[in-house]
């Protein structure tokens, strides 16, 4: 299980290094979590080599929130004065999500079906 935390903190130092020596602005987990996603989509590096510790931290990711509620409570005070535009835009961010969420979903399914309708029309000998 050591060689598997080891490979995914490879993933998250390389994604750090990659942010350090670009300065893109996209945070370094993200990027290592990528770069380990397109290595085990690839086959370059096989699920098995990570697939104990990943179920680990996924079994165990409401402990990580624990840090981000006490900063909460640290600034409750912004918080208390601010709740009707952080409830506000937490609404309407959700709203946004979920509509381009469908949105996005009916679009694939359209062209998804439209590819399938037409592979097997061409392999049936029907042309369009």
């Amino acid at each position: 299980m050591i060689f598997q935390i080891a490979v995914i903190f490879f993933f998250l130092a390389l994604g750090e290094l990659i942010v350090w020596l670009t300065g893109v602005p996209v945070p370094s987990s993200i990027i290592g979590m990528l770069l380990l996603a397109a290595s085990i989509s690839s086959g370059v590096l096989d699920i098995r080599r990570v697939d104990r510790a990943a179920q680990f931290l996924v079994s165990n990711l409401g402990f990580f929130f624990v840090p981000a509620g006490v900063g909460l409570i640290n600034c409750f005070g912004l918080i208390a004065d601010q709740w009707v535009q952080i409830v506000g835009t937490t609404v309407l961010s959700t709203m946004v999500v979920i509509a381009c969420t469908g949105w996005t979903h009916q679009a694939v399914r359209r062209y998804l079906s439209r590819r399938s309708h037409h592979v097997s029309h061409t392999h049936d000998g029907i042309s369009d």
